[in-house]
């Protein structure tokens, strides 16, 4: 390392015009990195570590201002430089990977073009050179048969193959600084760890400093010589990242690392807790389950197995090379498995795995092509009546991925909660308010939400109305597809806890669709390992974690950054 430092951030203040009030995102950051130096800035959503980046490559939106403060870029201030100044920094000297490949690739464009727009923008290469340049650049970032690559579209990537296209694109006038804002917060644990591996190689041969922006404390640890953590727009901690994991100053940052999945997974205490939590459920079930053993609520006969699958299979039909030629696609393979009431089970596995088609089949929301699923010891296929269809919806209720997705911005919280309620035509008009109030109670928000729109909420609270909403029902069986991936670690940790708590008072049933198994020990009793649409592996959580038999699993909990992080007792 150098003594020069590469970029240098002095009390910078960034600030956005709302009205004529100046809202202060960044307040006094101060950073230094080195060449060929990887710092990671980490916090959760809003704590101004995204806006720290985009000030450093001159990228704020509009009502954005660097209001005080300075950016040395090898001795340089780029602060206060003109837009021509910045561009000429942008891509040559300063590189950018962003957070969303699909929203940062033009989908009308080939992917070489794309990567060829930033050669010729840079002046690197033009004509035919750029051509090959853009091959040469698909193969270091490790995407085979490049050159047909190159002339297909966004669309035509997995997630990782487009967040490798803009590794190739940040790269592609070999910057000396690389700012990587969330580049795999949207990946599988595996694809995460051949991009990050990938991206170390690349950064060490050519030598680039980077900055690594994330939520995820283990992922920064494991790949980062320096941590800053920031918080409400102020770096409250700064220092090597193996020194601040061991002994966390600040209160948010021994918060940061109390709660983060990747790093507590492999903690005994997970495991008491969920055994506590489990005991609690079960009692609480069996006392549902006698309910409706005697006739006087649910479907079914009060089974100990709300939920069992037997040998489901999902075969879709596919265009093939020609229009009037389809090619059968297995999504899911004969999978069986049981839910026991109180209990969760959790299904894992790599996107493409066939974990959320499974889910769609058990919610009667895909019909299987083999196979069958029965509720409560009821063949769901053999409802058949109207009124039976709207029983088996409100015993099984879904939570899904996206919280800003699933909720109809157009509805307020009040109508989004009561709006089941009013399909299943529950309770008088009074009685469905009390319901709202009750339920938003139980997932901790205040009553004064009820008026609000998700817009006005963040993706935690959003979150915790989707909850609130598939409780409304009073439901036995809760399936969560993807439920806290979109979330950071923080509120991430809340809503499972909350998930757990419900399930201790409530008696509910979980199925746990996820591709991360860092959350799975705090959440799941049992595990079910998907891969190519088979199960590879099921058993219990304590089985998987301590002696998973097969490789596939084993690399799934390879892949867990920060798993392998020792932490001072």
């Amino acid at each position: 390392m150098t003594e020069q430092p590469l970029l240098e951030v002095k009390d910078l203040k960034v600030g956005f015009r709302a009205g004529k009030e100046l809202l202060t995102a960044v307040d006094g950051a101060s950073l230094t990195i080195y060449p060929g130096q990887t710092i990671a800035i980490v916090g959760e959503s809003g704590s101004g570590k995204s806006t720290l980046a985009h000030a450093v490559i001159g990228l704020l939106p509009g009502n954005g201002h660097v209001t005080g403060g300075e950016i040395l870029f090898e001795g340089r201030d780029i602060a206060a430089a003109n837009k021509s100044q910045i561009m000429s920094l942008r891509g040559s000297s300063i590189g950018l990977v962003p957070q969303d490949p699909m929203s940062n690739l033009n989908p009308l464009w080939r992917v070489g073009h794309q990567i060829k727009e930033a050669l010729v923008a840079n002046g690197v290469a033009t004509g035919k050179a750029a051509d090959q340049r853009v091959i040469e650049l698909l193969e270091e970032a490790g995407l085979p048969d490049a050159e047909r690559r190159a002339r297909q579209y966004p669309h035509e990537f997995s997630g990782g193959m487009r967040q490798r296209a803009l590794i190739a694109m940040g790269l592609a006038a070999r910057p000396k600084l690389l700012i990587a804002d969330e580049p795999t917060s949207a990946l599988d644990v595996t694809v995460q760890q051949q991009i990050l591996d990938h991206l170390d190689t690349l950064t060490e041969t050519l030598g680039v400093a980077v900055m690594l922006i994330t939520h995820d404390l283990g992922l920064a640890a494991e790949r980062a010589d320096h941590l800053v953590v920031m918080y409400r727009g102020r770096i409250v901690e700064s220092g090597p990242a193996a020194e601040i994991l061991q002994a966390p100053e600040h209160p948010y940052t021994q918060r940061l690392v109390a709660k983060a999945p990747s790093i507590a997974s492999l903690r005994l205490s997970s495991v008491k807790e969920r055994a506590h939590i489990r005991e609690q459920a079960e009692q609480a079930a069996s006392a549902v389950a006698d309910k409706i053993a005697h006739g006087t609520a649910g479907l079914g006969v009060g089974s100990s197995d709300i939920v069992v699958a037997e040998n489901l299979t999902k075969i879709f039909k596919l265009r093939g090379a020609r229009p009037w030629e389809s090619v059968d696609f297995t999504a899911v393979d004969n999978v069986s498995f049981t839910l026991r009431r109180g209990t969760t089970t959790a299904i894992v596995g790599e996107s493409g795995s066939g974990k959320s088609t499974v889910a769609r089949m058990v919610l009667d929301l895909l019909p299987p092509t083999s196979g069958r699923v029965l509720f409560d010891g009821v063949d769901v296929k053999s409802l058949s009546g109207k009124q039976q269809q709207l029983e088996l919806r409100r015993q099984m209720q879904p939570v899904f991925q996206n919280p800003y997705a699933s909720l109809d911005p157009l509805y307020s919280i009040y109508q989004s909660i009561v709006e089941p309620l009013r399909t299943h035509g529950v309770g008088s008009k009074k009685e469905q308010e009390a319901k709202v109030l009750d339920l938003l109670d139980k997932v901790s928000l205040p009553t004064t939400v009820m008026s609000r729109y998700p817009g006005e909420l963040s993706g935690g609270q959003r979150q915790r109305v989707a909850i609130a909403r598939a409780l409304a029902l009073d439901p036995e069986v809760v399936i969560c597809d993807e439920a806290v991936s979109a979330l950071d670690v923080l509120v991430q940790a809340q809503i499972l806890e909350l998930l757990n708590d419900l399930q201790a008072e409530l008696g509910l049933s979980y199925l746990f669709i996820t591709h991360d198994l860092a959350v799975v020990r705090q959440i799941a009793d049992e595990v079910l390992v998907m891969q190519d649409g088979k199960v590879v592996e099921a058993a219990s959580v304590t089985q998987v974690f301590d002696n998973p038999a097969e490789e596939y699993t084993q690399r799934l909990l390879g892949a867990i950054p920060g798993a392998s992080i020792a932490l001072g007792s």
